[in-house]
């Protein structure tokens, strides 16, 4: 029981062992070599265990085992136990003990038997390295010489046989390697050394002497286990047969554990140990074979069973001991540090059975990814595998293995695998059994697969995740991710959405777009990386959870890894090619930006060639005239109309130069030719912006060119530590004559983008980047001119607006549009719970922009901020005066920043967005300080103006409650700028007018008419004050009635204002707004909600239905009055312009006829565009006219011409 305990021990009990080896007591020696080898070969079945104490100490330790048995109820065999206590007797539950099955060359064998061959192993114990010599024969007389049977063991007695049998002549070698078998181990007590380098020149010839011998008595491998007097860890150096060289891939590993961390799996790699710590982790350093630039560590280690707690689960016992060993190692790793290697490998081999399902398994695993992939990530660890043992329904135990790939950062492969014997030979093979892929890719291919070298993808990822952003060709697998993640969000809130959610996988589909050779977009299938240009392009057809069918988008990239992502004119072709593309699709288009700007480049054929005129051939210090072609050399650049160079012939004392004037180049690319090409994308952005969706990524730096791109596509989402800049820092410093930037992010990092509104949104890293564009697309339409996607909303329309903003007190506009979680719990706003996404949040906050729905519709949001807001302008490096300013801007006021943010916003959502617009309006006016005035608030005001005229959908502008709306901030929000499109109302305890009653107090109902209304009102007033009027009154009465006055107005004054005020702010309320006709209705607050989402699904329906008329009315004939006129006919609704909901539902149910009706229409309005025609032009009319019927099939004509006599 001892001896199983210190066995099971889960401490490294190797460094303590070596020192009982050899010990006066050869029992104590005996014990430890069992201990020794009893944990040794936990992967096999140690069948006997024999001590060998005939002749003199030291006592020989010798046992019989065989490759375990692993699920060998599938062949029809019982699962054979083997428990450390007895060997071969069976085990009392708990955990069982089953291994690695992973002794590569065993595997292999095609052995015809059922069970594996007993094999046979022997340890003799020695003092120093040189006693081996004469004690080695010991252990090896344990094992039979080839030919002879087991059963005809010699026991000799004494040293002098065994030299003597030493000598005599090996009888017979064994045929191949694989019929060695037999172990042998040399237990050394102290080396007496710790170089390697010495230990091995003296254990090599002792080798030598005994190659022979170890053959004939079939030795696979002799080990010699190297302790050290001050209790280090042991050395181990390993001799495998027949050429019985050391193995030094498995130095200082025990053989039989070097099985169970699978070393064999590292052939194509060049290893060597890096030593850790922690002896329980192997640490490869690994270069490949065959690509010497492919450095990795492999990671490996082994999780004893240790002794288990009773009160602990499978489960959790599992996921701590993974989660213990991984921080380990990833502590092992960080000490060693990166060295710029690339996919490093974790493998960890739990030793102990688990009475566990794959589902299980994979459930404890997934959190494990969370803890442990952001680390990892950062120490480039792209692979981990777990093999644990895990038992089947029966109770029969089998090898299961995790393998998880993360190659990109983001996108994680999980794959489950059992490994199972093939029925054919003795191979375990993989078999794949879950995961997130259909079929894993190691399915059917044996467990001794070696890892495979980089791939042609992988230095192109490693050079780009350098550069902080994902390769380009693994950008439409997290769009696949951020899609799926999506469904899962909105089917766990809605679980009726099951059935339309794709299969794993299948929820984008996207082929690459190429430019053929008859210069036209293709779409094909190729190979990632295979790309001639810097940029990369693909339709996406994604199936979202707005349209399940499937939505397409066009994505265009930069390669980082190809030119260092510059744009040469074959880029800018490709660019502008999917831009049309996308605008003549009608879909979004997606730009993700990583660039160094326009490309730069020379002449490389002409640099070795060009010979330069000197002024003095004898001084060159004193310069030069020209640079010239010798006639041989100038040949070479005349191929035909191809000129690269042009020059002009001199002949300077007889001989013939060709002074160069010009040099062109034979390589397109070079300098102008990309700024034109800059300029025909920069004009493609604009146009694509105007007309549909854009949106560009920021995820490397965007420079130049690509800068003016992400800011011409005016959407952006900028990811952290990703500069958008025109010129970098080194280049500037250069231009100033000393270092002032130290980084681009000083000039163009998110602290300058998001807060100038260049950037949208900011995101941490490229997958939260592109869910932020899988978010944002959710909100537009699939096509141009299509309507806006109704999400389901799990917030009712149905239901009343709780929070209530306080009376004359800030707080935060958010919660008005989205809610407030308090305490009590939530108070929910006008728009549905968790569906408001804020843009433009860095810029001029004194507003708030963003998307929110609207019981599931879509809506473009700007609402005011009531608290005042620090604006920071920060101090120029470059100027070492300047000084960072803080100004503070009030709430309720438009400032330059905030109008611009405002017109800005109201572009965005009516240029590709095509959103209706609710605009929460609660301004007292513009800032017309000076300093406002010189930052052109005017000119900002009235791009407002400019973008609500332009607006093509539906505009809500509502005065929220204890709101109001001003002077100049009603006129640019009044909906007589469009009247077609907007709509106004006031909240019943809003406030509108041209100044506030302080103001208009101040102008039209000053102290005298106070106090006439004082003197109309107040008795004891009035009276003093006719008396004070009356005639013939002393000095003393009038001075008398004076004071008397004044202290009257004293005491009342005060009230008279506030019923002034009271007096002025009655003619604000929204009743006068209604009476007046500038608003179209008075609303409640609470009830708003339900207002406006019919009224918005009203309008939407309504636009839609007069958009179809105005397509099929000639231009001259359409009038919106009208066509409203005829859809009110054709509904027939009593109430048709005030009942919404009605209204509504009358639109949704009767599409079909609508429809039709349009289509009617159609044909007429063709009717009057032909004899429109013909009035305007008989001849060319009827000759047209002929031509047709000229086309037509015999019946048809003669039907037209019927037509034609009835006419």
């Amino acid at each position: 029981d001892i001896i199983k305990e210190v066995v099971d021990s889960k401490y490294t009990v190797f460094d303590v062992l070596p020192h009982f080896f050899v010990h006066q007591d050869p029992w104590v020696s005996l014990a430890a070599l069992e201990v020794y080898t009893r944990r040794a070969y936990r992967a096999y079945q140690l069948k006997t265990i024999e001590y060998v104490t005939e002749n003199d100490a030291p006592y020989v330790l010798a046992w019989d085992f065989a490759l375990r048995k692993v699920g060998e109820s599938e062949f029809g065999l019982p699962i054979e136990s083997s428990h450390p206590s007895t060997p071969g007797t069976p085990s009392d539950g708990g955990f069982g003990r089953v291994h690695s099955i992973s002794d590569m060359s065993y595997l292999s064998r095609q052995n015809t038997g059922s069970g594996e061959p007993t094999r046979r192993g022997a340890v003799v114990p020695v003092t120093y390295i040189d006693d081996a010599d004469e004690h080695l024969m010991k252990a090896l007389e344990n094992f039979p010489v080839a030919g002879q049977t087991s059963g005809e063991r010699k026991q000799s007695s004494g040293l002098m046989a065994d030299l003597s049998k030493r000598r005599a002549p090996p009888t017979e070698k064994p045929q191949s390697n694989d019929e060695l078998t037999a172990v042998c181990n040399v237990a050394v007590r102290d080396a007496e050394s710790l170089d390697d380098k010495e230990i091995l020149q003296r254990l090599t010839p002792i080798v030598e002497e005994y190659k022979e011998e170890l053959l004939a008595r079939r030795v696979r491998r002799l080990t010699f286990i190297c302790g050290h007097k001050d209790g280090t860890y042991p050395g181990y150096y390993t001799f495998r047969g027949p050429t019985y060289e050391e193995d030094s891939s498995i130095r200082h590993i025990e053989p039989a554990l070097a099985f169970q961390l699978e070393l064999g799996r590292l052939s194509k790699f060049h290893i060597k140990p890096v030593f850790t710590e922690n002896r329980n982790i192997h640490m490869y350093e690994a270069f490949g074979k065959d690509a010497p630039n492919d450095k990795r560590y492999f990671t490996r280690a082994v999780v004893r069973p240790g002794r288990l707690r009773e009160d602990i689960s499978t489960a959790e016992y599992m996921i701590s001991e993974a989660d213990r060993l991984m921080t380990d190692i990833l502590d092992a790793m960080e000490i060693v540090g990166n060295n710029n290697s690339d996919m490093n490998h974790i493998f960890i081999n739990f030793s102990a059975v688990f009475p566990m399902a794959p589902q299980e398994v994979e459930e404890a695993l997934a959190g494990f990814l969370d803890r442990f992939g952001r680390r990892a990530w950062r120490l480039r660890v792209t692979g981990a595998e777990i093999r644990i043992i895990c038992t089947d329904s029966n109770g029969m135990p089998y090898p299961l293995r995790v393998i998880i790939n993360n190659t990109s950062g983001f996108i994680i492969q999980v794959e489950l695998y059992e490994e199972r014997k093939s029925d054919k030979g003795n191979q375990w093979l993989f078999h794949s059994i879950g995961g997130n892929t259909k079929i894993g890719s190691m399915h059917l291919r044996p467990v001794s697969t070696p890892y495979e070298n980089k791939g042609a993808l992988q230095p192109k990822r490693y050079k780009a995740h350098i550069m902080g952003t994902q390769y380009v060709y693994d950008f439409p697998e997290l769009f696949r991710q951020a899609i799926e993640n999506s469904w899962k969000a909105i089917v766990a809130q809605h679980p009726a959405l099951k059935d339309k959610q794709p299969v794993q996988g299948e929820c984008i589909e996207y082929s690459e777009l190429v430019v053929d050779d008859s210069d036209n977009l293709a779409e094909v299938n190729r190979e990632p990386g295979t790309n001639t240009i810097g940029m990369v392009g693909w339709l996406i057809t994604a199936k979202t959870p707005e349209y399940p069918r499937g939505r397409r988008f066009i994505i265009v990239a930069n390669d980082i890894t190809f030119k260092i992502g510059s744009f040469g004119p074959q880029e800018d072709r490709f660019f502008h090619k999917c831009s049309e593309l996308a605008r003549k699709l009608g879909i979004p288009r997606i730009y993700l930006s990583a660039n160094s700007g326009a490309r730069i480049g020379m002449a490389e054929e002409l640099i070795p060639h060009f010979s330069v005129a000197w002024r003095d051939e004898s001084r060159p210090e004193a310069g030069f005239e020209y640079l010239y072609l010798t006639p041989e050399k100038k040949q070479r650049f005349e191929d035909g109309s191809v000129k690269s160079v042009i020059t002009e012939e001199i002949n300077v004392n007889g001989e013939v130069r060709h002074k160069i004037t010009t040099i062109v180049g034979a390589e397109d690319g070079l300098g102008v030719e990309c700024l034109k090409g800059s300029g025909l994308i920069a004009g493609a952005t604009s146009r694509a912006y105007e007309d549909i969706f854009t949106l560009t990524l920021v995820t490397c730096r965007s420079v130049g060119i690509g800068a003016y791109l992400v800011r011409l596509g005016q959407r952006a989402i900028q990811i952290e530590g990703q500069p958008i800049i025109l010129t970098g820092a080194p280049a500037i410093n250069k231009l100033l004559g000393r270092e002032v930037y130290t980084s681009n992010l000083q000039l163009g990092g998110t602290q300058i983008m998001y807060k100038n509104g260049v950037s949208h949104m900011t995101a941490n890293d490229d997958f939260a980047g592109v869910s932020k564009i899988v978010s944002w697309l959710s909100f537009v339409p699939d096509k141009k001119g299509n309507p806006v996607p109704i999400s389901p909303s799990a917030d009712s329309w149905d239901r009343e607006i709780t929070f209530f903003p306080p009376q004359k007190q800030p707080y935060d506009v958010r919660h008005l549009i989205a809610g407030q979680e308090t305490e009590d719990g939530f108070l929910s706003g006008l728009f549905d719970r968790n569906s408001f996404e804020e843009a433009l949040g860095g810029w001029a906050r004194t507003v708030v922009v963003g998307r929110a729905r609207l019981g599931g519709i879509p809506m473009g949001v700007i609402g005011v901020e009531t608290r005042s807001i620090e604006n920071v302008t920060p101090a120029d490096p470059a100027n070492p005066d300047s000084m960072e300013q803080v100004s503070m801007e009030a709430g309720g006021v438009w400032y330059p920043n905030s109008a611009f943010k405002t017109a800005q916003a109201i572009r965005d959502f009516n240029n590709g967005e095509q959103l209706p617009l609710m605009i929460l309006a609660n301004w007292r006016g513009f800032s017309g300080g000076q300093r406002d005035m010189y930052n052109e608030v005017l000119k900002y005001g009235s791009y407002i103006v400019d973008a609500l005229v332009h607006y093509e959908q539906p505009i809500f502008v509502y005065i929220p409650p204890f709101g109001e709306l001003r002077g100049g901030s009603w006129v640019v929000v009044d909906p007589t700028i469009n009247p077609q499109m907007m709509e106004m109302y006031a909240d019943q305890d809003s406030r509108g007018g041209v100044l506030e009653p302080e103001g208009i107090v101040g102008i039209k109902f000053r102290k005298e008419r106070q106090l006439e209304t004082m003197a109309r009102l107040d008795a004891t007033y009035g009276d003093l004050k006719r008396r004070s009027l009356q005639q013939g009154l002393s000095a003393e009465e009038q001075q008398d009635i004076k004071n008397k006055m004044t202290e009257r107005e004293n005491l009342l004054l005060p009230v008279y204002l506030q019923i002034a005020l009271q007096y002025a702010d009655m003619h604000d309320r929204a009743g006068r707004m209604k009476a007046k006709e500038t608003i179209r209705a008075p609303l409640q607050w609470a009830q708003a909600r339900r207002y406006f989402y019919w009224r918005l699904r009203r309008r939407l329906n309504e636009e839609y239905v007069i958009k179809r008329i105005s397509t099929a009315q000639p231009k001259e004939l359409f009038s919106r009055a009208n066509s409203l006129k005829t859809v009110e006919a054709w509904s027939g609704l009593p109430r048709f312009s005030s009942d919404d909901m009605a209204v509504a539902m009358w639109y949704e149910e009767n599409r079909k006829t609508i429809s039709d009706k349009i289509e009617a229409m159609k044909s007429d309005a063709i009717a009057y565009d032909v004899a429109a025609l013909m009035r305007s032009n008989k001849q060319g009319g009827l000759k047209g006219v002929a031509q047709v019927l000229g086309m037509l099939p015999v019946a048809e004509k003669e039907e037209v011409l019927k037509w034609l006599q009835k006419a």
